[in-house]
C-alpha cells in the first residue's frame, strides 16, 4: 500500500500552472488542512499551531463556514491563510463545470482568497482553466493519507516525515476521519523539522 502519494511528474507538468511546491532551496515547510472547520478537531490545531507558534493554510469547505464562523474567525484572527475548498466538497470529475464554478464561488462568498484547492484533487481541464484567472490553483508536495483508517498513526508520522523536503506543501485533514491520526502526527511532526531549524509558513 502506497501511504504517501508524491504527485508525478507528468501530471505536475499537465497543470503546471498550479502550485505543487515552493522554493526547494529553503528549509521551509507550508502545512495546509483542508476540510474544516469543525469544532471536533480544528480547534485543536489551532491550539498546537499556536503552542509552536507557527502558522498554516486552511482550505475550507463553505458549509463548514457557515455552520461554525466563531471557529472560521478564530483561524483569520491568529494570522492563518484560508482557500477556498469548495463549499460542498465537490468532487469535480463527477459535477458539471457550471455547477462545480457555482459551489466555488459560493464558498468564496466566505473566504475572500486567491488560493483553490480541489476536493480529492480531481478536477476537470475545464474547470481547472476557468478558476486558473481568478485562483491559484494549489496541489501539494506531500499527500500523508492522515484520513486512511487503514494507515496507522505511526506510519502516518514516518512516511510524512520520510517524504518531507524543502519547500514541501504538505496536507493534514481537519476532519473527523483523520482524527486519530492527526493528533498523533501533527506536534511530533512539528517539533521534528523544528529541532532540523526548518521554519512553517503560509502560502
Amino acid at each position: 500500500m502506497k501511504f504517501i502519494t508524491r504527485p508525478p511528474q507528468l501530471l505536475r507538468l499537465a497543470y503546471k500552472e498550479a502550485l505543487w511546491r515552493m522554493d526547494k532551496n529553503e528549509p521551509v515547510i507550508y502545512l495546509t488542512f483542508d476540510d474544516g472547520p469543525i469544532p471536533e478537531l480544528t480547534p485543536w490545531v489551532l491550539d498546537v499551531l499556536k503552542h509552536y507558534h507557527i502558522q498554516a493554510t486552511f482550505f475550507c469547505v463553505g458549509h463548514n463556514i457557515e455552520k461554525h464562523p466563531a471557529i472560521f474567525n478564530r483561524i483569520l484572527a491568529e494570522g492563518h491563510q484560508v482557500g477556498n475548498h469548495t463549499y460542498h466538497h465537490l468532487k469535480g470529475w463527477k459535477v458539471k463545470t457550471a455547477e462545480y464554478l457555482q459551489n466555488v464561488e459560493k464558498c468564496q462568498f466566505f473566504t475572500k482568497t486567491n488560493l483553490f484547492r480541489p476536493p480529492y484533487g480531481r478536477i476537470k481541464r475545464s474547470q481547472y482553466n476557468q478558476l486558473l484567472s481568478h485562483y491559484k490553483i494549489v496541489f501539494w508536495d506531500i499527500l500523508t493519507h492522515d484520513y486512511d483508517a487503514f494507515t496507522s498513526s505511526e506510519k502516518c508520522l514516518n512516511n510524512s516525515i520520510k517524504y518531507t523536503r524543502n519547500g514541501s506543501i504538505v496536507v493534514f485533514h481537519d476532519n473527523l476521519k483523520a482524527q486519530k491520526n492527526l493528533k498523533f502526527v501533527l506536534p511530533q511532526y512539528i517539533e521534528h523539522f523544528l529541532k532540523l531549524n526548518y521554519k512553517f509558513a503560509t502560502l
